[in-house]
């Protein structure tokens, strides 16, 4: 039976290159994301192997309803929480309280319920759960509001990796530096690219049971 991993922020970017990484490898996929058009595009181009939901991963009763209906599909025995939302403002003065609030609801609150909804199916097949952090955060950036979500993430990621432990379970930071996608107004193609990352995902959740892959690191050379 193909293992099965539950995405969020599928519909694009690192979340859609994973989708298709995974795929390549055999598992099954469920996207989530809240642009169902483009959740079914993707789903189109990898075939039966993808499930798709559309939701929003700020809400809790949105991810707990699509992880218990791929669960009903035979289990899982992934979760990538990759869903994430930048800034238009920079800085605390010169910030948008508002922004800062759905960054927060996404980055933070997203994670969380994420890890929520998935904990008690990945908990009955010592499942893995990997996380979007950053570069952001794992240095001080001036007046970085995001990077003080993703500050959150790491930490968060590595009290889960201690408690997903216990019952056999494992958690991974994925950090990249900057990455060629539309979360840029101007392309990077010099910088990393989205199947990058994917390479990294597919590294720590193919691991042998006995290693832990708590963090992967990645900067683009140039």
């Amino acid at each position: 039976m193909a293992r099965t991993i539950f995405i969020t922020g599928a519909s694009s970017g690192i979340g859609a290159a994973t989708a298709r990484a995974a795929v390549a490898q055999g598992w099954h996929v469920g996207l989530f994301a809240r642009s169902e058009d483009k959740l079914r595009a993707l789903a189109d181009e990898l075939g039966d192997a993808a499930s798709i939901f559309a939701g929003d991963a700020s809400r809790l009763d949105d991810l707990t309803n699509a992880v218990d209906a791929l669960a009903e599909r035979g289990g899982i025995d992934a979760a990538f929480a990759n869903a994430g939302k930048g800034l238009s403002k920079p800085g605390t003065e010169a910030g948008d309280p508002d922004e800062w609030r759905q960054m927060v609801d996404v980055n933070v609150m997203g994670v969380l319920y994420t890890a929520r909804a998935a904990l008690p199916h990945l908990r009955r097949r010592k499942g893995h759960l990997v996380v979007t952090g950053s570069a952001a955060g794992r240095r001080h950036i001036s007046g970085s509001i995001y990077g003080a979500t993703k500050w959150f993430v790491h930490g968060y990621a590595g009290n889960l990796a201690e408690e997903m432990r216990e019952w056999g379970g494992r958690c991974t930071v994925v950090a990249p530096g900057m990455v060629d996608t539309a979360f840029f107004d101007t392309p990077k193609p010099e910088k990393l690219h989205p199947e990058d990352v994917a390479a990294a995902v597919m590294h720590a959740i193919e691991a042998p049971e006995r290693v832990g892959v708590r963090e992967i690191f990645l900067m683009p050379q140039n």
